[in-house]
């Protein structure tokens, strides 16, 4: 049974990495290795506070080398992927003898899964690593993605901006998407990457987003049991 998890870096790396909760999330997914021989992961990291803070850094620096010239989205991408990576070579090396091959930076191009997890980063400019995640469900043939982030649920609106949001348990990718959108923008904060939504709608996969730190939940959905989170699809 392979299990995939979006593993959001609001929550590896909210600022700096938050050692307490990496530690720990390692230790629980040792638990689950060690009760079922035939369990696996692949985790795929996102960029987090670093990946904004250089992105921002970026963008307020090169229209003051370069007046009047244009900040570019696709090297603004860049930045955060690098940030994944960094995010990703942590995860892995923290997996130790779990964790046999090298970090995947191309989900076109993994190699067969041999371990017991699969660590993967951002791929490239045009979307998050919640895309990664889905093209490696697809490949490895998961059944769901599991996205962990720094939200409990997924709103019917911004809750930053819309009092009235409402947190929902469940929400058809239809409904989703016309909340998120199309476009991608590089650090874009949305639940989950509209095009990475747009090729989960289209391969049918289903994805469920929780709040990453909260540990005991995250036991609770990755046994079966009832949770605490959104389920899209």
């Amino acid at each position: 049974m392979v299990t995939v998890i979006s593993l959001g870096g609001s929550i590896v790396a909210p600022g700096g990495v938050d050692e307490n909760f990496v530690g720990d999330f390692a230790s629980l997914i040792g638990e689950f290795l060690a009760r079922d021989e035939k369990r696996r992961f692949i985790l795929v990291t996102g960029g987090g506070g670093p990946a904004r803070a250089w992105q921002e850094a970026y963008r307020n620096i090169a229209p003051r080398v370069h007046p009047g010239g244009a900040v570019s989205d696709e090297e603004a991408d860049w930045i955060g992927i690098m940030a994944t990576r960094l995010n990703a070579r942590l995860i892995k090396a923290v997996m130790g003898d779990w964790c046999t091959q090298d970090v995947v930076t191309n989900p076109a191009q993994v190699e067969p899964f041999v371990g017991r997890v699969l660590v993967a980063s951002g791929w490239k400019p045009g979307f998050s690593s919640d895309y990664d995640a889905v093209l490696l469900a697809e490949r490895f043939s998961a059944p769901l993605v599991l996205n962990l982030s720094n939200t409990e649920r997924v709103y019917t609106a911004d809750p930053k901006k819309d009092p009235g949001a409402k947190p929902v348990d469940a929400i058809s990718w239809e409904d989703f998407r016309a909340l998120v959108g199309d476009e991608w923008t590089p650090g874009k904060n949305v639940p989950f990457d509209p095009v990475a939504s747009r090729h989960a709608a289209r391969i049918g996969l289903k994805v469920i987003c929780a709040a990453g730190r909260n540990l005991e939940n995250l036991k609770k959905i990755l046994s079966g049991e009832d949770f605490t989170g959104t389920t899209i699809g």
